[in-house]
């Protein structure tokens, strides 16, 4: 089953030796070039897309607006996207060990910011490369730490260890 990337991982591309993603540093932010009319009453927030290139060779890399997605909330309800203030990254040749990085804001109700899903579909030269999910909201713990309660991610290794010390050092206080 495929489970989504929490903001922070890294994606690796199998159709691209070398090719990886993040979204990353999801947070409040109010625009550089001033709020959109038509975000009257929502509040604004930034997230960055990084694309590096640990390959032998250049890469072609195309992230421009249509091929970012972003929705809000439980019911996962499109976010008003600023592509006036966003910043793309339209055809620039990513060279080994160098990375782009894409910067969008968005904006929402403050009470649908607590969960955020961005899908991600690179192009690559001319290919298509997987669309893939990152989820985390605003005002969650440092992006990766921990993934969201509730999801398929909760019996995973990583959260079985970090439950288990959190018990060993809750009765190391008590």
């Amino acid at each position: 089953m495929y489970e989504p990337n929490v903001v922070g991982d890294w994606q690796e591309y199998d159709e691209h030796a070398g090719l990886r993603v993040r979204v990353h540093r999801l947070e409040p932010a109010e625009p550089p070039r001033g709020r959109d009319d038509a975000a009257e009453g929502l509040t604004y927030f930034c997230v960055r897309v990084t694309v590096e290139n640990r390959g032998a060779r250049h890469l072609g890399v195309h992230l421009e607006d249509g091929q970012i997605d972003v929705r809000i909330g439980p019911d996962g309800e499109s976010a008003f996207l600023d592509w006036r203030n966003s910043q793309f990254i339209e055809g620039f040749d990513v060279y080994p060990l160098r990375r782009a990085t894409a910067v969008l804001y968005a904006a929402g109700p403050e009470a649908n910011l607590s969960q955020v899903d961005v899908q991600v579909q690179v192009r690559v030269d001319e290919d298509w490369a997987d669309r893939r999910v990152w989820t985390g909201g605003l005002g969650l713990p440092d992006e990766g730490t921990e993934p969201p309660s509730g999801g398929a991610r909760d019996e995973g290794l990583a959260c079985q260890v970090s439950a288990f010390l959190r018990d060993q050092a809750e009765k190391g206080t008590a």
